[in-house]
């Protein structure tokens, strides 16, 4: 292959990263399916594709596509078993954030949503959503009818919409003082505190370490604070776990404000919360380690803040 089309498929990269995570919500996955596409690029005729950004959009959708009904079928994705990878801000797999709507298309909480999609649903809302494609180009990427996307996007948007949560969004400055109130409240045992910094409808969900088949869900502002308080009171067990003590630090995570609980500069746990009105409206826990692995490599260079709380 020569070199011009390789410098055309590497302009791309970038863009269908993070197309294929938002998709597929696993940065491993998604850079296996950009591997996919560029031996794709490849072996193509390349002189018959008039529109080489397209024919690679289509070709790594569809690849995404095969992956989630792949693991649909093999049960590995099934609701209520699956959390999405996080990546720490300033990952390029994240893609740009000048926009509400791609900020939006890789928060945790709404790639946790787009789990009960099917996968054509899942591909017409991010390709709409976030990427702003016509339906007429969508209908061509996915071999469908315009009419087709339209009504795909549609129950995607009504599904996602009916379990978002209501009221306006915080901004990061306030959004991250939110967070440090409750992170303080947790670490202190003041449940009631952690109750009234919580939405009435909250949700919270967590891979329990990844030691159990199925995640754990808490729904009421009481059920999450009980929670989140007994996940805050250290044990002998829990230590071993994290093979430490830890310290927490709060960073940006997938666009919105996380704790991550760190042992000697590895993290060990990531908690990622939406907020909205000024109160948290979901927390999303994850500690299986394979599930942290590109957040950890970001971590070794970030250049963190000091912990906000120094000690468990």
């Amino acid at each position: 292959m020569d070199g011009a089309a390789i410098d055309r498929f590497e302009a791309s990269r970038g863009r269908l990263a993070s197309l294929a995570y938002r998709l597929l919500g696993s940065a491993a996955d998604a850079e296996d399916a950009v591997q996919d596409t560029f031996l794709r690029w490849q072996t193509a005729d390349r002189e018959r594709v008039e529109v080489p950004e397209a024919w690679l959009t289509k070709v790594v959708t569809n690849i995404c596509l095969d992956r989630l009904r792949s693991a649909q079928m093999r049960h590995e994705r099934t609701a209520g078993a699956w959390l999405p990878e996080p990546l720490l801000e300033g990952d390029p797999m994240l893609g740009p954030a000048e926009t509400f709507e791609r900020r939006e298309s890789v928060s945790l909480a709404l790639l946790v949503l787009l789990e009960r999609l099917s996968p054509v649903e899942r591909a017409v809302y991010v390709l709409r959503e976030a990427f702003s494609y016509s339906h007429a180009e969508i209908a061509g990427i996915l071999d469908i009818t315009e009419s087709a996307s339209q009504q795909h996007a549609h129950r995607a948007r009504v599904r996602v919409t009916a379990d978002r949560t209501r009221g306006g969004r915080t901004d990061p400055a306030s959004a991250r003082r939110v967070v440090e109130e409750f992170l303080a409240a947790a670490a202190s045992g003041h449940t009631e505190r952690l109750v009234a910094l919580l939405t009435d409808d909250v949700t919270a969900v967590s891979d329990g370490a990844g030691l159990g088949k199925r995640l754990l869900r808490y729904r009421t502002a009481e059920r999450v604070a009980s929670f989140v308080r007994a996940g805050f009171k250290p044990t002998p067990a829990k230590l071993r776990l994290a093979g430490g003590t830890p310290v927490f630090h709060i960073a940006l995570v997938n666009g919105s404000p996380a704790v991550l609980a760190v042992v000697d500069d590895r993290v060990v746990g990531a908690v990622c919360f939406e907020v909205s009105d000024g109160r948290i409206a979901s927390l999303c826990g994850i500690a299986a380690a394979d599930r942290l692995v590109r957040l950890n490599a970001a971590w070794s260079r970030h250049e963190a803040d000091a912990p906000v709380v120094g000690a468990w």
